[in-house]
Protein backbone atom coordinates (compact mmCIF):
# COMPACT_ATOMS: atom_id res chain seq x y z
CA UNK A 1 0.00 0.00 0.00
CA UNK A 2 1.46 3.36 -1.01
CA UNK A 3 0.35 6.95 -0.63
CA UNK A 4 1.57 10.44 -1.46
CA UNK A 5 3.61 12.55 0.91
CA UNK A 6 1.93 15.21 3.01
CA UNK A 7 2.18 18.91 2.31
CA UNK A 8 1.86 21.16 5.36
CA UNK A 9 -0.89 23.72 5.85
CA UNK A 10 -0.50 27.06 7.56
CA UNK A 11 -2.64 28.03 10.52
CA UNK A 12 -2.54 29.83 13.84
CA UNK A 13 -1.89 27.70 16.92
CA UNK A 14 -4.41 28.06 19.76
CA UNK A 15 -3.25 27.42 23.29
CA UNK A 16 -4.89 25.16 25.82
CA UNK A 17 -4.04 23.79 29.20
CA UNK A 18 -2.92 20.55 30.58
CA UNK A 19 -0.43 18.17 29.22
CA UNK A 20 1.80 17.23 32.10
CA UNK A 21 5.23 18.78 32.33
CA UNK A 22 6.81 15.75 33.99
CA UNK A 23 5.91 13.63 30.99
CA UNK A 24 7.32 16.22 28.61
CA UNK A 25 10.57 16.28 30.58
CA UNK A 26 10.74 12.48 30.45
CA UNK A 27 10.42 12.51 26.68
CA UNK A 28 12.76 15.45 26.30
CA UNK A 29 15.45 13.45 28.07
CA UNK A 30 15.40 11.08 25.10
CA UNK A 31 16.56 13.81 22.77
CA UNK A 32 20.12 14.47 21.70
CA UNK A 33 21.67 17.29 19.71
CA UNK A 34 21.46 16.65 15.97
CA UNK A 35 24.49 15.90 13.87
CA UNK A 36 25.09 17.06 10.32
CA UNK A 37 24.03 14.74 7.52
CA UNK A 38 26.55 12.28 6.13
CA UNK A 39 26.99 12.09 2.35
CA UNK A 40 24.18 9.96 0.92
CA UNK A 41 25.25 6.37 0.24
CA UNK A 42 28.45 6.61 2.31
CA UNK A 43 28.62 4.38 5.37
CA UNK A 44 24.89 3.97 5.72
CA UNK A 45 23.49 2.36 8.86
CA UNK A 46 21.73 -1.02 8.42
CA UNK A 47 18.20 0.43 8.24
CA UNK A 48 19.19 3.14 5.77
CA UNK A 49 21.27 0.72 3.68
CA UNK A 50 18.30 -1.61 3.36
CA UNK A 51 16.00 1.27 2.42
CA UNK A 52 18.46 2.40 -0.24
CA UNK A 53 18.73 -1.15 -1.62
CA UNK A 54 14.96 -1.76 -1.72
CA UNK A 55 13.86 1.83 -2.46
CA UNK A 56 11.19 1.22 0.20
CA UNK A 57 10.41 2.38 3.74
CA UNK A 58 8.21 0.03 5.78
CA UNK A 59 5.88 1.92 8.10
CA UNK A 60 3.96 0.27 10.91
CA UNK A 61 0.48 1.74 11.43
CA UNK A 62 -2.42 1.22 13.83
CA UNK A 63 -5.99 0.66 12.70
CA UNK A 64 -7.79 2.31 15.62
CA UNK A 65 -5.69 4.99 17.33
CA UNK A 66 -7.32 8.21 16.10
CA UNK A 67 -6.08 10.84 15.45
CA UNK A 68 -2.55 9.39 15.47
CA UNK A 69 -2.92 6.36 13.21
CA UNK A 70 -6.21 4.93 11.95
CA UNK A 71 -8.12 3.99 8.82
CA UNK A 72 -10.20 6.38 6.73
CA UNK A 73 -13.46 5.41 5.02
CA UNK A 74 -11.44 3.77 2.23
CA UNK A 75 -9.40 1.72 4.73
CA UNK A 76 -6.34 3.85 4.01
CA UNK A 77 -3.95 4.53 6.93
CA UNK A 78 -4.05 8.21 7.93
CA UNK A 79 -3.22 10.32 10.96
CA UNK A 80 -0.91 12.72 12.75
CA UNK A 81 1.81 10.13 13.37
CA UNK A 82 1.74 8.99 9.76
CA UNK A 83 2.23 12.55 8.51
CA UNK A 84 5.18 12.94 10.86
CA UNK A 85 6.56 9.75 9.37
CA UNK A 86 6.06 11.15 5.87
CA UNK A 87 8.43 13.96 6.86
CA UNK A 88 10.93 11.38 8.14
CA UNK A 89 10.65 9.45 4.86
CA UNK A 90 11.44 12.65 2.98
CA UNK A 91 14.53 13.17 5.15
CA UNK A 92 15.55 9.53 4.60
CA UNK A 93 15.27 10.12 0.85
CA UNK A 94 17.76 12.98 1.15
CA UNK A 95 20.11 10.85 3.24
CA UNK A 96 20.13 7.89 0.83
CA UNK A 97 19.93 10.05 -2.31
CA UNK A 98 16.57 8.68 -3.45
CA UNK A 99 13.75 11.20 -3.79
CA UNK A 100 11.24 8.58 -4.92
CA UNK A 101 11.16 6.14 -2.05
CA UNK A 102 8.07 3.93 -1.83
CA UNK A 103 6.18 3.40 1.42
CA UNK A 104 4.85 -0.01 2.41
CA UNK A 105 2.28 0.06 5.21
CA UNK A 106 2.35 -2.81 7.70
CA UNK A 107 -0.41 -3.21 10.27
CA UNK A 108 0.81 -3.55 13.86
CA UNK A 109 -0.94 -3.89 17.23
CA UNK A 110 -0.05 -2.74 20.72
CA UNK A 111 1.31 -6.20 21.44
CA UNK A 112 3.48 -6.78 18.35
CA UNK A 113 4.68 -3.25 17.47
CA UNK A 114 7.96 -3.40 19.44
CA UNK A 115 8.93 -6.87 18.09
CA UNK A 116 8.08 -5.59 14.60
CA UNK A 117 10.74 -2.88 14.98
CA UNK A 118 13.32 -5.10 16.71
CA UNK A 119 12.83 -7.98 14.24
CA UNK A 120 13.19 -5.60 11.24
CA UNK A 121 9.66 -6.12 9.94
CA UNK A 122 9.15 -2.34 9.88
CA UNK A 123 11.51 0.63 9.78
CA UNK A 124 9.28 3.19 11.55
CA UNK A 125 6.36 2.63 13.92
CA UNK A 126 3.91 5.48 13.45
CA UNK A 127 1.18 5.06 16.02
CA UNK A 128 0.49 6.12 19.59
CA UNK A 129 3.46 4.66 21.43
CA UNK A 130 4.74 5.82 24.81
CA UNK A 131 8.48 6.49 25.00
CA UNK A 132 9.75 5.29 28.36
CA UNK A 133 13.00 4.01 29.85
CA UNK A 134 11.98 0.34 29.75
CA UNK A 135 11.12 0.45 26.06
CA UNK A 136 14.21 2.56 25.43
CA UNK A 137 16.28 -0.54 26.21
CA UNK A 138 14.85 -2.19 23.08
CA UNK A 139 14.04 0.58 20.61
CA UNK A 140 14.74 4.25 19.89
CA UNK A 141 12.25 7.11 19.86
CA UNK A 142 11.83 10.37 18.00
CA UNK A 143 11.52 13.71 19.78
CA UNK A 144 8.31 14.27 21.71
CA UNK A 145 5.17 14.48 19.56
CA UNK A 146 2.39 14.32 22.19
CA UNK A 147 1.76 13.74 25.90
CA UNK A 148 -1.14 11.65 27.18
CA UNK A 149 -2.10 9.75 30.33
CA UNK A 150 -4.24 6.78 31.37
CA UNK A 151 -7.87 7.58 32.18
CA UNK A 152 -11.14 5.64 32.25
CA UNK A 153 -14.01 5.46 29.77
CA UNK A 154 -17.27 4.46 31.43
CA UNK A 155 -20.97 4.46 30.47
CA UNK A 156 -22.58 7.84 31.05
CA UNK A 157 -25.03 6.32 33.51
CA UNK A 158 -22.21 4.75 35.53
CA UNK A 159 -21.52 6.06 39.00
CA UNK A 160 -17.76 5.68 38.46
CA UNK A 161 -15.85 8.96 38.81
CA UNK A 162 -12.48 7.61 39.96
CA UNK A 163 -10.60 4.34 39.88
CA UNK A 164 -11.54 3.50 43.49
CA UNK A 165 -15.18 3.26 42.38
CA UNK A 166 -14.25 0.23 40.27
CA UNK A 167 -13.45 -1.98 43.29
CA UNK A 168 -14.18 -5.60 42.38
CA UNK A 169 -15.26 -4.65 38.85
CA UNK A 170 -13.97 -5.52 35.38
CA UNK A 171 -11.65 -3.19 33.49
CA UNK A 172 -10.57 -3.82 29.90
CA UNK A 173 -7.16 -2.67 28.65
CA UNK A 174 -5.46 -3.12 25.30
CA UNK A 175 -2.79 -5.81 25.45
CA UNK A 176 0.82 -4.65 25.37
CA UNK A 177 0.12 -1.04 26.42
CA UNK A 178 1.53 0.98 29.29
CA UNK A 179 -2.08 1.34 30.41
CA UNK A 180 -2.20 -2.38 31.16
CA UNK A 181 0.72 -2.03 33.57
CA UNK A 182 -0.73 1.16 35.04
CA UNK A 183 -3.97 -0.61 35.95
CA UNK A 184 -2.12 -3.53 37.55
CA UNK A 185 -0.06 -1.03 39.55
CA UNK A 186 -3.06 0.93 40.81
CA UNK A 187 -4.93 -2.31 41.55
CA UNK A 188 -2.08 -3.57 43.73
CA UNK A 189 -1.51 -0.21 45.41
CA UNK A 190 -5.15 0.45 46.30
CA UNK A 191 -6.13 -3.24 46.77
CA UNK A 192 -9.14 -2.88 44.49
CA UNK A 193 -9.49 -6.53 43.44
CA UNK A 194 -9.98 -5.51 39.81
CA UNK A 195 -10.69 -8.06 37.11
CA UNK A 196 -8.32 -6.75 34.44
CA UNK A 197 -8.98 -8.25 31.01
CA UNK A 198 -7.24 -7.55 27.71
CA UNK A 199 -8.29 -7.08 24.09
CA UNK A 200 -6.00 -7.12 21.02
CA UNK A 201 -6.51 -3.47 20.01
CA UNK A 202 -8.34 -0.33 21.07
CA UNK A 203 -11.37 -1.02 18.86
CA UNK A 204 -11.91 -4.41 20.48
CA UNK A 205 -11.45 -2.90 23.96
CA UNK A 206 -14.05 -0.26 23.13
CA UNK A 207 -16.42 -2.95 21.86
CA UNK A 208 -16.12 -4.89 25.12
CA UNK A 209 -17.36 -1.80 26.94
CA UNK A 210 -20.19 -1.38 24.41
CA UNK A 211 -21.19 -5.03 24.89
CA UNK A 212 -21.25 -4.70 28.68
CA UNK A 213 -18.38 -7.14 29.14
CA UNK A 214 -16.38 -4.52 31.08
CA UNK A 215 -17.30 -1.73 33.50
CA UNK A 216 -14.54 0.55 32.22
CA UNK A 217 -11.97 0.83 29.43
CA UNK A 218 -8.59 2.21 30.52
CA UNK A 219 -6.23 3.77 28.01
CA UNK A 220 -4.68 7.15 27.13
CA UNK A 221 -7.19 9.97 27.45
CA UNK A 222 -6.66 11.30 23.92
CA UNK A 223 -7.39 7.85 22.45
CA UNK A 224 -10.59 7.58 24.50
CA UNK A 225 -11.75 10.98 23.22
CA UNK A 226 -10.82 9.91 19.70
CA UNK A 227 -12.85 6.69 19.92
CA UNK A 228 -15.89 8.48 21.37
CA UNK A 229 -15.73 11.04 18.56
CA UNK A 230 -15.21 8.39 15.90
CA UNK A 231 -18.22 6.37 17.07
CA UNK A 232 -20.30 9.47 17.84
CA UNK A 233 -20.98 8.01 21.28
CA UNK A 234 -20.81 11.19 23.37
CA UNK A 235 -24.31 10.41 24.68
CA UNK A 236 -23.26 6.89 25.77
CA UNK A 237 -19.78 7.19 27.28
CA UNK A 238 -17.62 9.67 29.18
CA UNK A 239 -13.96 9.94 30.22
CA UNK A 240 -13.34 10.25 33.93
CA UNK A 241 -10.84 9.95 36.78
CA UNK A 242 -7.40 11.27 37.60
CA UNK A 243 -4.41 10.48 35.42
CA UNK A 244 -3.13 7.00 36.30
CA UNK A 245 0.03 7.30 34.19
CA UNK A 246 1.91 9.88 32.13
CA UNK A 247 2.73 8.87 28.59
CA UNK A 248 4.98 10.89 26.23
CA UNK A 249 4.57 9.67 22.64
CA UNK A 250 7.25 9.20 20.00
CA UNK A 251 7.88 7.54 16.64
CA UNK A 252 9.69 4.22 17.13
CA UNK A 253 12.66 2.96 15.12
CA UNK A 254 15.59 0.59 15.63
CA UNK A 255 18.01 1.25 18.45
CA UNK A 256 21.77 1.54 17.98
CA UNK A 257 21.81 3.42 14.66
CA UNK A 258 23.11 6.96 15.27
CA UNK A 259 22.73 7.90 11.61
CA UNK A 260 19.05 6.95 11.64
CA UNK A 261 18.63 8.91 14.86
CA UNK A 262 20.11 11.98 13.19
CA UNK A 263 17.74 11.61 10.24
CA UNK A 264 14.65 11.32 12.48
CA UNK A 265 15.64 14.31 14.59
CA UNK A 266 16.47 16.42 11.52
CA UNK A 267 12.98 15.75 10.20
CA UNK A 268 11.42 17.01 13.44
CA UNK A 269 13.72 20.03 13.56
CA UNK A 270 12.91 20.87 9.95
CA UNK A 271 9.18 20.80 10.73
CA UNK A 272 9.70 23.00 13.78
CA UNK A 273 12.08 25.42 12.05
CA UNK A 274 9.77 25.81 9.04
CA UNK A 275 6.82 26.49 11.39
CA UNK A 276 5.04 23.42 10.01
CA UNK A 277 4.69 21.25 13.11
CA UNK A 278 2.01 23.33 14.89
CA UNK A 279 -0.25 23.56 11.80
CA UNK A 280 0.22 19.81 11.40
CA UNK A 281 -0.87 19.30 15.02
CA UNK A 282 -3.90 21.55 14.52
CA UNK A 283 -4.91 19.65 11.39
CA UNK A 284 -5.38 16.44 13.40
CA UNK A 285 -6.35 17.66 16.87
CA UNK A 286 -8.27 20.91 16.30
CA UNK A 287 -9.75 20.85 12.78
CA UNK A 288 -12.32 18.35 11.55
CA UNK A 289 -10.76 14.99 10.66
CA UNK A 290 -11.09 13.47 7.17
CA UNK A 291 -13.48 10.93 8.70
CA UNK A 292 -15.77 13.73 9.93
CA UNK A 293 -15.16 13.89 13.67
CA UNK A 294 -13.62 16.82 15.52
CA UNK A 295 -11.58 16.48 18.73
CA UNK A 296 -10.86 20.18 19.36
CA UNK A 297 -7.84 19.41 21.56
CA UNK A 298 -5.64 22.49 21.28
CA UNK A 299 -1.88 22.47 21.71
CA UNK A 300 -0.86 22.56 25.36
CA UNK A 301 1.70 25.13 26.54
CA UNK A 302 4.08 22.30 27.51
CA UNK A 303 3.98 20.64 24.09
CA UNK A 304 4.30 24.02 22.41
CA UNK A 305 7.51 24.59 24.38
CA UNK A 306 8.81 21.17 23.35
CA UNK A 307 8.19 22.07 19.70
CA UNK A 308 9.90 25.45 20.13
CA UNK A 309 12.97 23.71 21.55
CA UNK A 310 13.36 21.94 18.19
CA UNK A 311 13.36 25.21 16.24
CA UNK A 312 16.81 25.82 14.73
CA UNK A 313 15.76 28.79 12.62
CA UNK A 314 17.12 32.33 13.22
CA UNK A 315 15.11 33.70 16.11
CA UNK A 316 14.01 30.21 17.13
CA UNK A 317 14.15 28.96 20.71
CA UNK A 318 17.02 26.55 20.23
Amino acid sequence: MHRARWRPIRAEAPLLSTCLLSACLLAASLLAAPASAQPAGEGLSPTLANIKATHTVRIGYRESSPPFSFLDHSNRPIGYSLELCDAIVEEIGTEVDDANLKVDYVKVTSDDRIPAVVDKKIDLECGSTTANAERGKLVAFSPLMFVAGTKLMVPKASGVTQVADLKGKTVVVTKGTTNEQAMHNVDAKQKLGLNIVTAPDHEQSYQMLVDGKADAFATDDILLYGLIARHKSQDKFRVTGDYLSYDPYGIMYRKGEPQMKDVVERAFRRLASNRDIVPLYNKWFVARLPTGEKLNVALSPQLEEAFKALDDSPGGSN
